[in-house]
Formats: C-alpha cells, sequence, structure tokens
C-alpha cells in the first residue's frame, strides 16, 4: 500500500440558512410566528412592521425582486432530496398556478372583531380579565370561612397545599407532619395523625366534595355519603365502591349481581349512580385558560364556486427601514457590514414569509377543492385525502404539505378546523369507490342518534346498514369507528336506556 491521490465526484445536499429559516417558517402555527417575528424585530433594527399610510421610510416587500414560484421550486426541491436518496439534485418541480383563489383579506365578516380594543375604566386603565380562580384559591376560601383554632387552620392550609389538580392527596401523613414542623401555629408540638386525618376528612365535605381522598374508591364513597338515605341502589353503589371497581370497570354485571347477591334491576340502579359522581373533582377547577383559534384561511361561497383567502394576520407586513438602510453606504467600515448583515436577513425573511403564504394558499385552496361536497352537504359527503394527493396537485413535496398542515386552521361555514382535519383513509365501496373514514363514522353517528332507544342497534345492524348504502366495511371497522367516537356498545345503550327511566 503506498499513498496515493484519488479524485472523486459526488452530490451532498446541504441546507442553506436561507432555507432552513424558510422550512422552519412553513411548520410554525401563527402564534408561534407572532412571536419569532417580535423577537426578530427587537434584534434586526433594518425590519419593522409597516403600517398603513406610514410608508414614507419604508421600504415594502414588493420593492424587492422576489419570484414566490422559483422559491417554493427551491425549497421542494431540497426537501425531495432530502427524502429520496440518489434523485438528481438539479432537477426542479413546477407548480401550478392556483386559479379563482385570491391572496388579499377581500372575505365576509364573520363578526369576530380580532383588532378591537380592549374596554377601560374611567380612569383610562385597561381593563384586565380577572385571574381565574383554583381549586386551592376555592378551598382556602371554604378553610377561612370555617371556625377553626390557629392550629387547626395550619393543618388544613397544608393539606390544601398538597392537593393536585385532580383533587386528590397522595403525600402520606409523615410528610405532612414534616411540613407543619417549625409553624408558628403548631407551637413546636407536631401534629398527630389523628389531627391530619380529621382535618382531611373535613375538607372531603368541602365543594367539591370528594377533595382530599386518597383512592378513587374513597373519593366516590364520600360522594354517595351526600345522597339521600332512601335513593334507589345507594347501599349496592357503596359496596361496589368500595369492593369491586374492576368488576365495575370490566361492565360485568352479572357478576356483580352474583358478588352482591341481588338483581339487575338494582345492580343498574347502583351503575348509574356510580357513573354520575365526579372521579376527578378538583378537574373542574383547572387554572388552565381556553385557547382561542385565530383562522390562518378563510373559505366562502363566491358565485357558485368556493373561493379561499388568507387572513390578514397570516401575512404580517414585514419592511425595511430607508433610514437605516440609507446609512450602509456613510458608515465606518465594522458598522457598515453589520449593517449590510442585517440586511439581508431582512431580505431573507421577507422572502421566507412570502413563500410561507403563498404555499399556504395552495394547500388551503387544494383541500377546499378536493373536499367542497364537505362544506356543502357535511361529514357524510367527505371524501378520502390524503398528503400526496395535495402534493401531487400542487407540485410539492408530502413533508412540505405535511409541515403546512399542521396547526394552521381554516375558517369555513361549518366550523372552523385544523388543515389536518380534512385527511383521512378511504373504505371501498360497490361501485369501486371509496369512503372516507370521516364519512363513516358521521354515518354511524347518526344511525345511532336515530335509533329507538329501547332497540338500539348492534354493530352487526350497523354494517348490514352501511352495506346497504353500498359501502364496504366489516363489523370490526365499525366497532372500532363506534368506540372512536366513545359511542357505548348496543347492550350498554340499552341498560342505559333502561337504568335512566327508572331513575
Amino acid at each position: 500500500m503506498k499513498p496515493a491521490l484519488q479524485l472523486r465526484l459526488h452530490q451532498q445536499l446541504s441546507l442553506t440558512p436561507q432555507l432552513q429559516q424558510a422550512i422552519k417558517l412553513l411548520q410554525m402555527s401563527s402564534v408561534e410566528l407572532e412571536i419569532e417575528l417580535r423577537q426578530v424585530l427587537e434584534s434586526n433594527p433594518l425590519l419593522e412592521l409597516s403600517e398603513a399610510g406610514n410608508d414614507d421610510d419604508t421600504e415594502s416587500a414588493e420593492d424587492y425582486e422576489f419570484d414566490g414560484e422559483a422559491a417554493a421550486a427551491e425549497s421542494v426541491e431540497a426537501e425531495r432530496e432530502a427524502s429520496d436518496e440518489g434523485a438528481d439534485s438539479s432537477a426542479t418541480d413546477e407548480t401550478r398556478e392556483v386559479d379563482d383563489f385570491e391572496l388579499a383579506g377581500d372575505f365576509e365578516d364573520d363578526g369576530n372583531d380580532y383588532g378591537s380594543p380592549k374596554p377601560v375604566d374611567e380612569d383610562g386603565v385597561e381593563k384586565q380579565d380577572p385571574e381565574p380562580e383554583d381549586l386551592r384559591d376555592h378551598l382556602l376560601w371554604q378553610l377561612n370561612l370555617t371556625s377553626l383554632s390557629l392550629r387547626d387552620r395550619a393543618i388544613g392550609t397544608t393539606i390544601i397545599e398538597a392537593i393536585d389538580e385532580d383533587g386528590y392527596l397522595h403525600e402520606d401523613a409523615e410528610s405532612l407532619c414534616a411540613s407543619l414542623t417549625g409553624l408558628p401555629s403548631i407551637n413546636g408540638h407536631a401534629a398527630s395523625f389523628a389531627e391530619i386525618e380529621a382535618m382531611r376528612h373535613r375538607i372531603q365535605h368541602f365543594d367539591p366534595i370528594g377533595v382530599a381522598s386518597r383512592t378513587l374508591g374513597e373519593c366516590l364513597r364520600v360522594q354517595l355519603d351526600a345522597f339521600e338515605p332512601g335513593t334507589p341502589g345507594l347501599q349496592a353503589a357503596r359496596e361496589v365502591v368500595a369492593s369491586h371497581l374492576e368488576t365495575l370497570a370490566r361492565n360485568d354485571r352479572e357478576r356483580l349481581a352474583k358478588l352482591l347477591r341481588t338483581d339487575a334491576a338494582t345492580i343498574d340502579a347502583a351503575i348509574a349512580l356510580v357513573r354520575s359522581l365526579d372521579p376527578k373533582p378538583g378537574a373542574q377547577f383547572s387554572a388552565t385558560t381556553p385557547e382561542f383559534v385565530a383562522p390562518d384561511a378563510y373559505a366562502r361561497r363566491q358565485a357558485g364556486r368556493w373561493v379561499v383567502a388568507l387572513s390578514p394576520h397570516c401575512q404580517p407586513r414585514l419592511s425595511i427601514n430607508r433610514h437605516y438602510s440609507g446609512l450602509i453606504a456613510r458608515a465606518q467600515r465594522d458598522d457598515a457590514q453589520y449593517l449590510r448583515g442585517q440586511l439581508q436577513e431582512a431580505r431573507w425573511l421577507i422572502k421566507s414569509l412570502n413563500t410561507r403564504a403563498e404555499t399556504m394558499l395552495k394547500v388551503a385552496s387544494a383541500i377546499v377543492r378536493a373536499q367542497s361536497a364537505f362544506l356543502d352537504f357535511g361529514p357524510e359527503a367527505m371524501r378520502p385525502l390524503v398528503l400526496r394527493d395535495i402534493a401531487d396537485e400542487i407540485g410539492m413535496h408530502e413533508s412540505t404539505v405535511s409541515r403546512m398542515t399542521t396547526r394552521k386552521y381554516l375558517h369555513t361555514p361549518r366550523g372552523t378546523f385544523e388543515f389536518k382535519f380534512f385527511f383521512s383513509s378511504g373504505v371501498g365501496t360497490v361501485d369501486g369507490g371509496a369512503a372516507s373514514s370521516t364519512a363513516i363514522q358521521a354515518m354511524i353517528k347518526k344511525l345511532i342518534d336515530e335509533e329507538t332507544p329501547r332497540k338500539p342497534l348492534s354493530d352487526q345492524a350497523l354494517t348490514a346498514e352501511l352495506n346497504k348504502r353500498g359501502i364496504e366495511v366489516a363489523r370490526r371497522t365499525v366497532a372500532k369507528y363506534r368506540e372512536g367516537m366513545n359511542i357505548p356498545s348496543s347492550s350498554e345503550r340499552g341498560r342505559l336506556c333502561l337504568a335512566a327511566s327508572a331513575l
């Protein structure tokens, strides 16, 4: 072996910073995009938000030549080469023009005034939403209204502080005693287990009843104690939550009847009573604030056709400040180099945002064209759709479509849905076509809603009804869809109907 020099030619994919930024922006939700742009605006003096009627010192995005189709093709080509090894890196994809769809925000007002200012009080201070009351605050409020000694109040506060969000107390008495040690109200005398348990039982009857319990059975038992003694099935329900919760979870009614030595009617009443209880009493006081979805695109019907428009907040009006860009020629060497770098980054960001908006419009438009029957007639008309169908139509890679359909929302007359909602697998039909799994679930739900309560349809009956409508589906598939919608079986629905009528 002797050392030698060899010349080899090979192709290697490298993601440029511009392309990495474009891919990153594609997968961002509108909230994440807003946060990202705020950070960029704070760090880049060359970049600012454009405001209507204030374009004297700014250069708009249109002042820079930008071929959106070419940029999209570049992004698509890089992702295709990363996914398909051995593909020719010089190949390019042609993207189709979107017909009959518009980019501007010319859509009907849906009644949501996203830009309206918050009301102010008489002093001119903006009103703030009150902080939601959590479980701890609610329990402490009741504790303070209870006549207690300082020692008992300290024990009760320690117990409440240890309760989790579901309302359960998982810390043992020893840990609670350690937490109480050193408190002024304890006066150096350690709290006994009996004192802690007595206060815990007292808190269990606070609102919501059942909090501070250590097990599910104990939580349900405390709630049952609040019922009147003559409630039907109460004694059987107490025995079920005390010793037979696993049998109840299996819905083995015959086994429960044998264990409790009672009849089926009493078991049905007991089960209905147990199911009326709250297994997580503290969850109703969760401090989690609701999340409001701002649609990224709107679909409306115009002149007999469905038209898609992007939401105004989906495409922020970024621009380059002419004042700072004009300082580059007069700045010193180091300052000029810094400003040129910031200017280039600003231009890349504007181009990436334009690419994101154009890609979102194409994907949303293709989805609306594919699912126009759903918009016209409802879920039962949903057609099977996969990512490849949209990717082939708009000339982009599946990974690009996947990024664009995640956490992006489309507002329609039937509601606001995530882009991914419109994708589903298909089941064959007798005429050689296919029916969407979403459509089949809608049909199953409609059949169950229209059934006779005392004679519920079995999975086999549902399968036969779907087969009559030309949908070739197996009974196990119907059962899977029914369970996915959290709909009980036919026997369970019949028992619930009987129990409800008995109560």
